[in-house]
């Protein structure tokens, strides 16, 4: 296998219930619209990363029922390599999102008795990447591979949208930790501060800050960077889209500030339609996003 991104993670299948607004407690409400898709942070990056023009495989666990089928197929018709994908007769994590008019979502995620894959239920030997993306989310399995990157000299990226086990024991072993507010607010009461902190971790740390853009440091430089102005329909998936972009220009070589630009413009896009895995670019919009001056 030989691939420009590997994507180790998170699989679920989504269910996206479009409403006016979000329900209060007892509160029984109609939803105006459904839209179903696979779904889950490294798989959406996958699919990201192929849309963008670059291959990539996802390496995570799919249950042997109906939304693990589904989703199986899914990343078959994007053209992700499957071939690391562990089936099994636990269930297919599910997320159901509440998505109002303004963009702003709900989330309830089901995993079931689903455990995180051992450290052994996939190989690795065979795989060649210019860049791998971990979301945290398959612990065992990462901490497992991500010192063979280091090794290997590939550049890593952790997708931290959360704390958690994976993400904790992952965010000072990779090359790029690209972190939501939520993951750098656990660390101190403003972004600022927690860039600092986060930054005295790892060489690189990437805040993003939703619709107010993002902030970085690498080493001792350090800078902010506006997001693109678009007309935000649903926020579902834009991170996932933005590390997915992040990734795929890590392995393509480009100068940092060009890198950041790249992921702004996939996670963009992505809050234009509905859903995330409908919400990803196309190579087309995203080229012609991208080649639109910021700030």
């Amino acid at each position: 296998m030989n691939v420009d991104v590997l994507c180790v993670g998170h699989a679920s299948y989504d269910l996206i219930f479009s409403v006016d607004h979000h329900p209060q407690a007892d509160e029984k409400i109609v939803a105006v619209d459904l839209l179903s898709c696979g779904g889950g942070p490294a798989a959406n990056a996958a699919v990201t990363i192929t849309k963008l023009g670059f291959k990539s495989a996802f390496a995570g666990y799919l249950g042997r029922d109906l939304y693990g089928d589904k989703h199986y197929q899914e990343l078959i018709d994007a053209d992700v390599d499957t071939g690391l994908i562990a089936r099994g007769e636990s269930p297919t994590p599910l997320s159901a999102i509440l998505v109002k008019p303004d963009g702003k979502r709900a989330l309830i995620n089901y995993k079931g008795q689903t455990q995180a894959l051992p450290d052994t239920a996939i190989d690795f030997s065979a795989v060649t990447a210019k860049a791998v993306l971990f979301d945290g989310h398959e612990a065992h399995l990462s901490k497992a591979f991500v010192a063979n990157t280091r090794l290997a000299g590939i550049p890593s990226v952790l997708d931290a949208g959360s704390v958690h086990e994976g993400t904790l024991a992952l965010m000072d072993k990779v090359s790029y930790l690209v972190c939501s507010e939520k993951f750098a607010l656990s660390f101190a009461n403003d972004v600022e501060t927690a860039l600092s902190h986060l930054a005295s971790v790892s060489p690189a740390v990437v805040i993003t800050l939703g619709e107010q853009g993002l902030i970085w440091q690498r080493g001792i430089s350090r800078g902010a960077l506006p997001a693109f102005p678009v007309n935000a329909i649903d926020t579902t998936g834009a991170g996932d889209a933005f590390h997915g972009g992040f990734a795929a220009a890590v392995s393509a070589g480009m100068e940092w500030l060009e890198v950041l630009r790249y992921a702004s413009a996939a996670g963009a896009l992505c809050c234009t339609k509905m859903g995330a895995r409908t919400g990803l670019p196309s190579r087309e919009a995203h080229s012609a996003l991208f080649a639109q001056p910021l700030g």
